[in-house]
């Protein structure tokens, strides 16, 4: 609390509503929590609410004991904030550009996106970008890290999701508490998914889940897949913004390959038996594929280095606090050599 209410003013002071507005979603998270364990003691908690908390219990003494994540307070408290989302970030890139407009932020840096504690706010912020000329998305969000700045809580919204989602959430949030380099996102994203990826396959193996250790890795199969189609679907778009045509020549091109790759999306995720996630219901732009590659722009880079040190993360988190100390463009030459299966 001392903490918060020290930031407070210079917080207010920097950018006007945008921040009075991030202070008191932040504030509205702090004041809700409630310590887990008074939570499952409570007579009036509902036995699957307790169930899930319990797990969460079990899932963050792991990230500690065989994970080697941060051992502080974050998910050991509860907040029910009485919505599906936490924060709806706002994604922007010009028409005929896959350059994410950034925001820059004192603690995290620049950042290819913006979030908001409320709905409206963010429609409104997209509504005024989309005026300008740029392509805008909108995408709600379960969960963030402050970065150990607060103890985040856990979050109704994050228990919407299967066991197996919601513990590599909170493993997700707390690797960003492990490491963060300020201004770069597609690196911190990449490295948290990493451990994500490793951290929920460690802990269904913990539970002789053999099953559940399937049915991750053909989801994450799925994922690499529709990721390769975005990835094309770039190559060809960038193409087509480097080729000097006409305004129209290049809006029909994008058009055309856009609702290609859509179509190619479904086709792989109804072969899979899955059903289309949310955000393919709508038409596909320019920021919506900068919010697809957020997550996953280095996450081959860092398997390989995982793999490197023979999966031991005492020497996977040294490595990667290695390659974070770089100047950025050496950063991203490591990391792309480390993607295409180059030693250290």
């Amino acid at each position: 609390m001392p903490r918060f209410l020290a930031l407070l003013p210079i917080l207010l002071c920097l950018h006007g509503c945008y921040y009075l507005q991030a202070a008191a979603g932040q504030w509205e998270l702090m004041r809700k929590r409630q310590p887990i364990d008074e939570v499952l003691a409570a007579d009036d908690t509902p036995e699957q609410l307790a169930a899930r908390l319990r797990l969460v219990q079990q899932a963050r003494a792991f990230s500690v004991s065989e994970l080697d994540l941060p051992d502080n307070d974050s998910y050991r408290s509860y907040a029910d904030i009485e919505r599906e989302y936490v924060v709806w970030n706002v994604f922007a890139a010009p028409e005929f550009s896959l350059q994410a407009k950034t925001w820059c932020f004192p603690v995290a840096g620049c950042v290819g996106y913006r979030g908001y504690f409320a709905e409206d706010d963010a429609e409104r912020e997209a509504l005024r970008l989309s005026g300008k000329g740029y392509d805008v998305a909108i995408g709600g969000v379960t969960a963030y890290s402050t970065l150990g700045k607060f103890d985040d809580p856990v979050l109704n919204t994050m228990l919407q999701w299967d066991d197996t989602r919601l513990v590599g959430v909170m493993f997700h949030e707390l690797a960003h508490q492990e490491l963060y380099v300020k201004g770069d996102t597609a690196f911190n994203e990449s490295f948290a998914s990493a451990v994500q990826e490793t951290g929920v396959e460690r802990w269904l193996l913990a539970q002789d889940n053999v099953e559940g250790v399937a049915r991750y890795r053909q989801s994450e199969a799925l994922g690499e897949q529709l990721m390769a189609l975005v990835a094309g679907a770039r190559a060809d778009l960038e193409a087509v913004y480097a080729s000097g045509s006409s305004e129209t020549s290049m809006r029909q091109q994008k058009a055309e390959r856009l609702q290609q790759l859509a179509a190619d999306m479904r086709a792989a995720i109804q072969d899979a038996g899955r059903e289309p996630a949310v955000w393919l219901t709508g038409d596909l732009n320019n920021a919506r594929l900068v919010s697809m590659s957020l997550y996953e722009t280095y996450l081959p880079a860092f398997r390989n280095l995982l793999g490197q040190c023979d999966g031991e993360l005492a020497c996977f988190y040294r490595e990667a606090r290695r390659v974070a100390k770089l100047d950025k463009p050496e950063r991203d030459r490591e990391l792309e050599a480390l993607a295409s299966g180059e030693a250290l």
